[in-house]
């Protein structure tokens, strides 16, 4: 997650073909905390060879960008036009065949529930985004886009789709990873029980200290957190059902404009989610990765990583560790992002930018 001998304005169709998804301002207490929690990855002792070839993509200077989303923007009917363009629906045939089932089928005629599933939802994401991409070059003028990327990003599950569109695993990998990931995440969830909810109307000092005083309230297996930095104003928290209760009851006389539960089957990005690492390093084990051709942000700690042995490190703790996007949005906005577009259903990502930069580059939305 060898296609590094491709340059960052290859074609990316060998990619599909092959058989082999905020920190807050500086100095507060939530930045330090989240400072110390990523710390490890570059961690005194690491060598300095594994250092130096982790670093291709220091300097990167983003210019124009594919952005994939991540779980939750399911929608009934994402795939319809996909039999418009025979890319597209060779890469739903292909899941369907890894799957063992009708993935298409599904995301057009569900039931909602069955989609909505996180071992289905995640993979329908991923195949919906990458055949997103197939639609895109088949336009008019899209691979000339295609080959102008030169940094991707996904939200959570979308950082798989970025890293197969950046070639560092195939199509079939990738979906393989995904499916794994879904299966076990949900595993996890339903030993945990948890849920997820938005907080909106707060920075996320004052998000952090409602969930600290939730957290006065419920036994330790219970906690919240923030889990998720999604834009100024809206900070995903995340944890045991009566956590989350907690934190509903007491979000109004913490001034937030509304607090709104997420159709999550469990607490995300927390170590709620620890079991589920284990399934997931040993799929990641079993997957040839290589240097990806363009950077691709890592959600962990908003930074592109080139080493595949780091990759696959970070990947595994993607699942218990808060997601990076705010940062990840400003560090793009700062370094010159000039153009976007968000591959997959939903334009949550594109709302975002605006949310985090009212004048940040358009976000061109593309979907099947």
């Amino acid at each position: 997650m060898a296609m590094s001998s491709l340059l960052p304005g290859a074609t990316t169709r060998g990619i599909f073909a092959s058989s082999s998804s905020v920190l807050p301002c500086a100095g507060s207490r939530v930045e330090r905390c989240n400072a110390r929690r990523l710390a490890p990855i570059r961690c005194v002792g690491v060598q300095a060879e594994t250092i130096a070839a982790d670093n291709l993509f220091r300097d990167y200077k983003p210019r124009t960008a594919f952005l994939f989303p991540g779980q939750g923007a399911q929608e009934l009917g994402m795939g319809k036009s996909a039999h418009e363009v025979g890319e597209a629906a060779a890469l739903f045939a292909k899941a369907s065949n890894i799957l063992g089932y009708d993935l298409l089928d599904v995301c057009m005629n569900g039931p909602k529930e069955k989609l909505d599933s996180t071992v289905i939802s995640q993979p329908a994401i991923y195949v919906a985004s990458l055949a997103a991409v197939e639609a895109l070059r088949a336009r008019e003028g899209g691979q000339a886009i295609i080959d102008s990327i030169d940094v991707a990003c996904g939200l959570s599950l979308g950082e798989y789709t970025a890293l197969v569109f950046a070639g560092v695993l195939s199509f079939e990998d990738g979906l393989k990873v995904v499916k794994k990931r879904g299966e076990a995440m949900q595993a996890a969830s339903d030993a945990t029980k948890g849920g997820m909810a938005s907080v909106i109307g707060l920075d996320p000092v004052k998000v952090q200290a409602l969930c600290d005083a939730a957290n006065e309230e419920v036994s330790e297996e219970d906690r919240v957190q923030i889990a998720n930095f999604l834009c100024p104003g809206n900070y995903a928290v995340s944890g045991g059902l009566k956590g989350i209760d907690a934190v509903e009851a007491k979000a109004k006389s913490f001034k937030a404009r509304m607090l709104v539960r997420l159709a999550v089957a469990g607490a995300f990005h927390t170590q709620y989610m620890a079991s589920a690492v284990p399934t997931l390093e040993a799929a990641l084990a079993d997957i040839e990765f290589k240097v990806p051709r363009i950077p691709v942000i890592s959600n962990v700690d908003a930074q592109p990583h080139s080493d595949p042995k780091i990759i696959k490190e970070i990947l595994a703790k993607q699942v218990t560790s808060p997601v990076q996007w705010e940062t990840t949005v400003k560090t793009l906005l700062s370094r010159g992002l000039e153009n976007a577009y968000e591959l997959g259903p939903g334009k949550v990502i594109s709302g975002i930018f605006k949310r985090v930069d009212k004048n940040s580059p358009p976000v061109t939305n593309v979907s099947v």
